[in-house]
């Protein structure tokens, strides 16, 4: 989660970088032994296949800053031969991208730091290593300057930035503005990703109508998680029957009996040069314009404005604890594998599913009724 978060907020910034000619300058040939020469080797490599999308994205931007750096002689970072690659080089080069100058309208120049972007550039850096080591150990040398750094997540006294977590009340507030608005298939969405714990690349970029409920296992539904390559099949049906998301299986049944094949949710308006429903992530794998919808959504619900897509992923984790899920259950629906993100190792199994959906189900109904979801009308 704590990588999901550090996406979010680089990867626009990133963009805008590019926007302005500072990740385009690497060259197609780069000199043998330089580091765009390493770059090159890393990502020719199949460490560079096995990686997900998101994280190619990732690394690339943070590459690009690092080379681009200019130094004193006029060159840049990334022409310099690997070789000359010190510790004490590669600090002062981090210093650089620690701070960087904003000209504001008025002619001002104004100095902040962008120590997340430089951080994430010295992590792709230190990655780009030590793949290149493997590949050409008799070129790169065996010490990894870019390890071992030291790197500070925030400055002295910074305080922490948490990321915004909705309520299940908000979630319900923003699901009756969506559908009002007209887009049910963001609402639906976003009831899944609280349910089901799953990323919005995910959510409207993989998940597809064969992996709900599929002939061949109609009680269950094919839950991947892109990042980390794991994946389930989740049960929608207790051991008596009974369903696990009764709300969410209803609208998601309802969009199965309209789709044959393709993506779950696509744009609920037909676009402008096409009368055929688009999805709402494009080709390059972005989601601006449904973030900038879903702001729209936020806004007409009278719902915080920091709330996003994100913060009901987060909030049905926050829920799966105040359930008391154990680390084994939250683990399960997540599929996470490391312990630095949920304490505790356990086997993922159906009975984990099972109870964990069930606890959380009946968190929410020890509230009012108020709490409770209705299931949107006239659902298409």
């Amino acid at each position: 989660m704590a990588a999901d978060r550090a996406n979010h907020v680089l990867l626009p910034a990133f963009d805008s970088w590019r926007s302005r000619g500072l990740t385009d300058m690497i060259p197609a040939s780069p000199v043998p032994g330089s580091f765009d020469w390493l770059v090159s080797v890393f990502k020719s490599h199949r460490k560079w296949t096995e990686i997900d999308w998101k994280t190619q994205r990732f690394y690339e931007r943070g590459l690009a800053l690092f080379a681009n750096q200019k130094l004193k002689d006029g060159s840049r970072a990334g022409s310099k031969q690997i070789s000359d690659f010190t510790k004490r080089f590669v600090d002062a080069v981090y210093a650089k991208l620690l701070v960087v100058e904003d000209h504001e309208a008025n002619g001002a120049v104004v100095i902040r730091e962008r120590r997340r972007a430089a951080n994430a550039s010295m992590t792709a850096c230190r990655r780009a290593w030590f793949v290149g080591q493997r590949a050409q150990e008799e070129e790169v040398p065996t010490v990894n300057p870019f390890s071992r750094m030291g790197l500070k997540r925030r400055a002295l006294g910074q305080p922490v930035r948490e990321t915004p977590t909705a309520t299940w009340d908000e979630l319900v507030a923003f699901r009756l503005a969506a559908n009002r608005l007209g887009y049910r298939s963001v609402a639906t969405a976003a009831l899944l990703t609280w349910e089901w714990l799953q990323r919005q690349e995910h959510v409207f970029g993989a998940f597809e109508i064969s992996h709900y409920r599929p002939n061949e296992r109609p009680n269950s539904v094919r839950i991947v998680h892109p990042k980390n390559g794991e994946e389930a099949w989740w049960p929608l049906f207790d051991e008596t029957g009974e369903p696990l998301f009764p709300e969410l299986m209803a609208e998601l049944d309802a969009i199965k009996a309209t789709k044959v094949s393709g993506l779950v949710f696509r744009r609920d308006h037909e676009h402008r040069r096409s009368r055929i429903q688009l999805p709402w992530i494009t080709e390059r794998k972005d989601l601006r314009y449904l973030r900038s919808v879903v702001k729209k959504i936020v806004a007409a619900a009278e719902l915080r404005s920091e709330l996003s897509f994100t913060s009901f992923r987060h909030g049905g984790f926050t829920e799966g604890a105040d359930s008391d899920l154990t680390d084994a259950e939250l683990r399960a629906a997540a599929r996470h594998r490391s312990s630095h993100q949920l304490p505790t190792y356990a086997k993922r199994t159906r009975k984990q599913l099972i109870a964990g959906s069930k606890k959380r189900r009946e968190e929410r109904t020890k509230a009012t009724p108020c709490r409770t979801l209705e299931r949107p009308p006239n659902v298409t």
